[in-house]
């Protein structure tokens, strides 16, 4: 018999009993004194009996009403059985169960407001260093400019320029932060197609052939094979990815090193490799590298004009895609940044 039904037969049974006294008393006209008393005890008893009934069916109606809120709340759907139904012996223990997974859920909810709330001071903190130092430089230039440089040939074009420089990493930073909020909100819609990976490598490698030779670093490519590669993507979006990879590579490669792409066929997808011989990345900064604005050398990050944005919205562009990447680095040995991509099917 479940609990509840046991409950109301017991307020039941109590009633009918004390009924049937005081009918049995009345019947055979019990005026002996202590017959008279034995039935009001009984009768009290009983009366009681049924009282301390009525106040558990009043507190287990109330019971099941807080298991099936939290229920449903922890389940958060509807649920077309009856509460009747779905109440049994141990339903005091599921309710039990249930406020645990409740609170558990809150304690898990409250503390990831609590890591939020110190992502969010981070995150503006982090924003208001990056655009601060640009806008001081042009604050300073200008002064510059008013304070007498204007009329000076040798001075008012070179800090001009250096303004417009200013400038310039002020946009990019925004148009950064821009493109992280729209891909997060889903905002920014992909232009999926097909087109040919390899091929794309290869252009990219030539736009910052001037960039490595610079520091003597060579550009060297491993297809998997000597002709077009189709790959399903926004290809605007991985040219941003292997521009960023690629400049990355370069920025914290050894001077006279090299920098290698590979393209590998595993099943359904092609996975591309950018790899260097460069500084590398400690063991303890491998898992943040991906974080908006950090940096893991932030002094050389910063003189090379990185926003350190690129690998947030690298991370972002392959997620937008279904796909993932990766990270494999040994401090002073060089890095490895890995993703896939769809592989389109051969028409």
């Amino acid at each position: 018999m479940r609990f509840g039904l046991s409950l109301k037969f017991s307020l039941l049974t109590a009633l009918v009993c004390t009924l049937l006294i005081f009918i049995f008393g009345y019947l055979f006209n019990y005026t002996n004194s202590s017959n008279h008393t034995l039935v009001l005890a009984f009768s009290f008893l009983l009366l009681l009996l049924g009282i301390w009934g009525f106040f558990q069916l009043f507190i287990n109606k109330k019971l099941k009403e807080i298991y099936f809120t939290i229920h449903h709340f922890n389940v958060n759907e509807k649920d077309d059985v009856t509460k009747e139904a779905k109440i049994n012996d141990d339903f005091l223990e599921k309710t039990k169960q249930e406020v645990e997974i409740w609170a558990q859920g809150r304690r898990d909810e409250t503390e990831r407001l609590k890591k939020l709330e110190v992502y969010r001071k981070e995150y503006l903190g982090n924003v208001s260093h990056e655009l601060k130092t640009p806008i001081f430089n042009i604050q300073g230039y200008v002064l510059t400019l008013l304070d007498g440089g204007l009329e000076d040939p040798n001075i008012n074009r070179n800090y001009l320029e250096r303004a417009e420089k200013s400038v310039e990493r002020m946009i990019s930073i925004v148009e950064d932060l821009e493109a992280i909020t729209q891909l997060e909100s889903g905002e920014l819609q992909l232009e999926i197609d097909k087109f040919d990976l390899n091929g794309l490598i290869k252009d990219v490698f030539e736009s910052q052939e001037m960039r490595a030779g610079k520091r003597n670093i060579k550009l060297n490519s491993v297809f998997l094979e000597n002709k077009p590669l189709w790959v399903m993507a926004d290809k605007f979006r991985i040219r941003q990815v292997l521009t960023n990879l690629i400049v990355n590579s370069i920025k914290y490669g050894k001077d006279g090193g090299e920098t290698i792409a590979k393209t590998s066929d595993i099943g359904d997808t092609i996975l591309v490799e950018i790899a260097d011989n460069g500084i590398g990345i400690p063991k303890h900064d491998s898992e943040r590298v991906f974080e908006r604005f950090y940096r893991v050398d932030k002094g050389r990050s910063r003189s090379e004009g990185g926003t350190g944005l690129g690998l947030a919205i690298v991370k972002h562009i392959i997620e937008a895609h279904a796909q993932s990447i990766q990270v494999i680095s040994t401090e002073g040995a060089g890095s490895v940044f890995s993703f896939t991509l769809k592989k389109a099917k051969s028409s």
